[in-house]
């Protein structure tokens, strides 16, 4: 039976994204995952299934970074259907392996298009043709977030006509958009992440985002990489929004700061060879709760000093834009410790005075 079950899990991870078209409708491609709200086809972005075999591990596992749950297709079937006996699930998978297929040239071309392969070098170009973001809808989306001085250390610049498609049947946009750089622990640029924004003004239900199904979209390698301000020393704060490390940024401008774009690649991402101490600037979340057990294990593992940052709101972004810097520094000076309290929130006080 187990031997079976492995063989029925390689045909179906050779068919990845047939199985996800079928059992997770509710969910789309992005880039060589799919993704989906959870393994019950519940619309959202928080389950990732990995669509191809690469060096982060084989075709068809899955993980859902609010839950920590993972699995492989098999699971996903069995979940899906509501199953309870493992003989349904092979059943189930033996009569889904047997369905036609449709042709794969042409669901896959298009999306190659979109996230082409060797896109670390794409990455690279868009970054490199785009431009300093002062004076643009960038340093305006940013402010009107409550980030009136953008601490980004280079990582960010603007492009005014990034390309943007909903899906691979979709015409191809042009919005202007922040690029934000994804580097490895060697300053290479390994990905970037694009927000596509609204030049027509502030709309509060988007938060200055474009009017578009996904305005975040990252193209490139991310996983252990992230978009960096600052250089590491011993100290490093990290989370997974830009928008929430720029926030505490503002706040503490001198102290280097990560943003892994997601939980599922926070909890993965590469901690620098000298840190002695690691802030988790964690969401108010599920999903932020199972990063801060999954980070400070790693971090107490390679004997790094883990410690919690926690907002009263949702992110750090809310909380600063909310209740404004003081309140923000404020609560910030009751959890980061004493020496660094004075090294990095009163030094960056008394240079701003």
């Amino acid at each position: 039976m187990i031997s079976d079950a492995s063989e029925l899990a390689r045909r179906l991870a050779r068919e990845a994204e047939a199985v996800c078209r079928y059992y997770l409708s509710n969910g789309k491609r992005a880039g060589r995952y799919w993704v989906v709200g959870d393994v019950h086809n519940t619309p959202g972005r928080s389950m990732f299934v990995r669509l191809q075999e690469s060096p982060k591990g084989p075709a068809g596992k899955w993980t859902d970074a609010a839950t920590g749950e993972h699995g492989d297709l098999l699971d996903i079937i069995r979940e899906c259907r509501g199953l309870r006996d493992f003989s349904e699930v092979t059943k189930e998978a033996r009569r889904f392996l047997k369905l036609p297929r449709p042709e794969p040239q042409l669901a896959s071309k298009p999306v190659r298009s979109l996230v082409p392969a060797g896109s670390q070098e794409t990455a690279r170009r868009l970054f490199a043709i785009s431009s300093s973001i002062e004076g643009t809808v960038v340093e305006t989306y940013l402010q009107r977030r409550g980030i009136a001085r953008i601490h980004h250390a280079g990582s960010l610049r603007f492009h005014p006509r990034c390309y943007y498609r909903s899906d691979e049947h979709s015409p191809t946009e042009n919005w202007p958009a922040m690029i934000a750089r994804v580097t490895n622990l060697e300053g290479r640029i390994t990905g970037v992440h694009r927000t596509w924004l609204d030049p027509n003004g502030f709309d509060r239900t988007r938060l200055g985002k474009a009017p578009i199904d996904t305005p975040r979209r990252a193209m490139g390698d991310l996983l252990g990489n992230a978009v960096r301000f600052g250089v590491v020393d011993d100290v490093l704060a990290a989370g997974e929004g830009i928008e929430t490390m720029l926030s505490l940024r503002y706040v503490l401008p001198t102290m280097p700061m990560a943003a892994a774009l997601s939980a599922n690649h926070l909890s993965a991402m590469m901690l620098p060879s000298g840190l002695r101490r690691l802030y988790i600037a964690r969401d108010d979340d599920a999903a932020g709760d199972a990063v801060q057990v999954t980070l400070t294990q790693r971090a107490e593992d390679a004997g790094i000093e883990a410690i919690a940052l926690s907002p009263r709101l949702g992110d750090f972004n809310e909380d600063l834009h909310v209740f404004g810097i003081e309140t923000l520094r404020a609560a910030l000076r009751l959890q980061l410790v004493p020496e660094d309290v004075v090294r990095f929130l009163h030094s960056s006080r008394v240079a701003a005075e």
